[in-house]
């Protein structure tokens, strides 16, 4: 009996190590490959197949966050609000890619009335983690008076223009007045209608810029002045000869001198000097903001004050700088539309004007841009394995 279970024991501990080689025998090959694969999953980097994706999500993430914060601000000043905003300081966006497989087995002897055999198990698990942060930081103290209140510098408005932005478009967004003559101004308490002369200014100085008649050379002074030399051509038709005869005439510069002081203020002192009151960045989102066109009932209800009307132009009045409509239903055909006070207040996708003045704002803002010894804020990104 003690033989037969010697023998016993010591055949169950051949058969186990043969059952175990076995085993091994049968799943090693593929348990192999399977954490050959994990590792060449591992190893392949995910960032450069994210990178072209995610910054054109990230860029058009940013842009219409821009145009909902601006256009926001726009109502919340007609409505007499207070305007806030948001700068996106930084995007930094993690890439995390884990894998993990897991091996079990199990064996059994037979046994006299029981069944036995071997299990094997094989499992794997994948994670794909996407971790963003992005800061933003609100403008306020010194950078919202940089940024929003103080005036756009004459010389870089004359730099817009020789870019070739419309100088009746650029003059009616960002100037109080050039050499006295007034621009329209829609703030509340603040606002009147323009000068007789200033539109017809404006459309002759438009057609001399079209001609490309009048040329500019900007010498820099300091941040606020320049001095500017104005060219003409020598053979010109007798209408834009009358164009440049009347500008001069009008603004009072001295028709036989072509270099002219440019500087920041309200009158000249001389004919041989501009004199241009510019306007601040929030001044001009003020103005625009006379231009929606609000609900009629919050006008009654002296929530709102009424649109400002532009007076009779040279022949016809000059078209709104900008359209923003209000309604009460979300449009379907919108450039951009966001929600206020119950109504929804939009620009239309098809009033291509409208979209161009809209979107030029971010180069206003850019034109008031100064070098800020403010740093970036730091953030501390951890670096797993």
């Amino acid at each position: 009996m003690a033989a037969w279970q010697t023998t016993h024991q010591s055949g169950t501990r051949v058969l186990i190590t043969r059952g175990i080689r076995m085993l091994h025998k049968g799943w090693y090959s593929s348990a192999w490959c399977l954490l050959l694969t994990a590792s060449l999953t591992g190893c392949t980097s995910i960032g450069p197949r994210s990178l072209s994706r995610d910054r054109f999500d990230y860029t058009t993430a940013i842009s219409d966050s821009w145009k909902d914060q601006m256009l926001l601000n726009i109502v919340k000043i007609r409505y007499a609000d207070a305007p806030v905003f948001l700068d996106v300081n930084s995007i930094i966006s993690q890439y995390a890619l884990d894998s993990a497989i897991t091996l079990n087995s199990s064996w059994s002897s037979p046994k006299e009335g029981f069944g036995g055999g071997n299990i094997f198990g094989i499992g794997g698990i994948g994670r794909y983690f996407d971790r963003p942060t992005i800061t933003f930081s609100p403008m306020t103290g010194e950078k919202f008076a940089q940024k929003l209140m103080n005036p756009i510098p004459p010389p870089a408005l004359l730099s817009l223009i020789q870019t070739g932005f419309p100088i009746d478009i650029v003059f009616r967004l960002c100037i109080h007045a050039i050499n006295g003559v007034q621009n329209r101004f829609g703030a509340g308490a603040r606002a009147r209608p323009a000068d007789p002369e200033f539109y017809p200014l404006l459309e002759r100085m438009r057609r001399v810029q079209i001609a490309g008649i009048m040329g500019m050379r900007m010498k820099k002074l300091d941040k606020e002045e320049a001095s500017l030399e104005l060219f003409f051509r020598e053979k010109v038709d007798p209408a834009m000869e009358a164009d440049i005869l009347a500008t001069r005439k009008v603004i009072g510069l001295d028709p036989h001198t072509n270099e002219f002081r440019v500087f920041y203020g309200s009158f000249s002192t001389s004919d041989k000097e501009v004199a241009i009151l510019t306007r601040s960045v929030l001044e001009v989102i003020v103005d625009l903001a006379s231009y929606i066109e609000v609900p009629e009932v919050h006008v009654a209800e002296q929530r709102v004050n009424p649109t400002l009307k532009d007076q009779q132009g040279a022949s016809a009045p000059p078209i709104p700088l900008i359209r923003i409509h209000s309604s009460q239903e979300k449009p379907l055909d919108a450039f951009i539309a966001i929600p206020y006070r119950g109504y929804w207040f939009w620009i239309d996708d098809k009033d291509l004007p409208s979209k161009r003045l809209f979107s030029s704002l971010m180069f206003v803002f850019t034109l008031t841009e100064t070098e800020s010894k403010e740093g970036a804020p730091i953030v501390t990104i951890p670096v797993g394995g």
